[in-house]
């Protein structure tokens, strides 16, 4: 009785593996008459069942299912496109293992068209300004060929142009995880026929350069793009809202690259973000060293030194922003308002005081001192006008200092000159 089981049970196998060859095969023709529909049927038929099969009808299965799908994504079904990837990469994995290669070398130029359209495809969708689409291509294109991270490394900038931060935030740390440089070198020589640079391999280049159609050849260094990469991953958590991730990252990408000035005033602005300013300015002012001639930077220490009442440092930095950019605006507006405020503060102190003589002369030297701070705020602004004379922004605050200043001549003066 239970060789008569084993019997059957064979028989059953046997004719279940019939079967799979017969739908397998109805699917081959179906593709090469272009049924693609009829194809998919017939693979679907079987597909619950092709694990059991040998490796040889497992490849045939798989290499079918990749053409299929890969026609289906040309028609624009996009979630074909990982299937038949999944597919052609599986042929090959299979064929590996058993040591038949009949549809290997198919199934990789399968891999390498798909790779090609969705390279082609991303590029169309950055001229549209598509950056999703884009970067999700590239992503797919990078998955594909894991050997190509520069694929993974757009999809990363496109994320990031696109607003898709948390997608961005994956393939940069993808980036640092396979552990990216970027760097390379591009070999480059002049066509002597059309004039034009071209880019091309080395061994090519020389060759044609030994042969006189190509001269002046260039060997074009990029740089590392790793401190680019960091400081991304940490504007991204800054992005986010997760700033002790991105004061982690900023402190890996200084050490990478302690040069760069950027990464520092980004470091900073996170310490003002998260209330640190004492860390802030600290940093601002390492930065000062660093790119000395750089007026954001010393606007920035006026604007921190302003707001913890240190007027004078505030007034110090923003001197030192119009040294350098004499036409620095919102630097002269501040250095007005740093004499506008102490003059502001000393009216508190007035308005304590009483009707006796003492008290009197106490007020009018408070008056004349805050009078004359006023008037170096407005010179600082009327020093400006000769330079931008039509400045909204000056002559707005202009006009608000005279008007507390009680000067009506120059407070109807400015507001003529603002058409009012």
């Amino acid at each position: 009785m239970k060789t008569k089981f084993l019997i059957l049970a064979a028989m059953c196998f046997s004719t279940l593996g019939m079967a799979q060859k017969s739908e397998i095969k109805s699917a081959e023709k179906a593709v090469k008459s272009g049924d693609y529909a009829a194809a998919k049927t017939a693979l679907e038929s079987t597909s619950a069942s092709i694990d059991a099969a040998d490796a040889k009808l497992q490849a045939q299965y798989h290499f079918i299912n990749g053409q299929v799908n890969a026609e289906m994504a040309k028609k624009g079904d996009m979630s074909a496109i990982d299937e038949a990837a999944a597919s052609y990469q599986k042929v090959v994995s299979i064929e590996e293992q058993s040591g038949k290669n009949k549809y290997t070398a198919e199934a990789q130029a399968g891999l390498t068209n798909i790779k090609n359209d969705l390279i082609n495809g991303a590029v169309s969708d950055e001229k549209e300004k598509k950056y999703k689409e884009a970067a999700e291509k590239l992503y797919k294109g990078y998955t594909i060929s894991p050997i190509d991270t520069v694929y993974l490394y757009y999809a990363a900038n496109y994320a990031v142009s696109g607003g898709n931060y948390e997608e961005a935030l994956k393939y940069y740390n993808e980036l640092t995880e396979v552990g990216y440089d970027g760097s390379g070198v591009e070999y480059k020589a002049t066509n002597v026929e059309t004039g034009e640079v071209e880019a091309m391999g080395k061994a090519q280049r020389d060759l044609m350069v030994k042969a006189g159609t190509y001269k002046d050849p260039i060997d074009d260094k990029s740089p590392s793009k790793k401190a680019e990469i960091v400081k991304n991953t940490a504007m991204i958590y800054q992005q986010l809202g997760q700033n002790e991730k991105a004061l982690e990252a900023y402190k890996v990408a200084r050490e990478s690259d302690p040069n760069d000035v950027n990464l520092l005033l980004n470091e900073a602005n996170l310490h003002f973000t998260m209330g640190d300013k004492e860390t802030f300015k600290t940093l601002m002012e390492k930065a000062t060293e660093m790119a000395p001639d750089n007026a954001d930077i010393h606007y920035n220490i006026g604007v921190i030194n302003m707001e913890q009442g240190d007027l004078e440092g505030a007034r110090a930095a923003y001197t030192k922003a119009l040294e350098i950019d004499p036409n620095y605006t919102n630097a002269q507006l501040n250095l007005s308002t740093t004499y506008i405020n102490e003059g502001n503060g000393l009216i508190d102190e007035m308005n304590t005081l009483g009707t006796s003589r003492k008290d009197s002369e106490r007020y009018d030297e408070l008056k004349q001192k805050k009078d004359d701070l006023f008037a170096k705020g407005a010179g600082i602004l009327e020093d400006a006008l000769k330079v931008t004379p039509d400045n909204q922004a000056i002559l707005s605050q202009l006009k608000n200092i005279y008007g507390a200043m009680g000067d009506n001549e120059n407070f109807m003066r400015i507001k003529k000159l603002l058409g009012e």
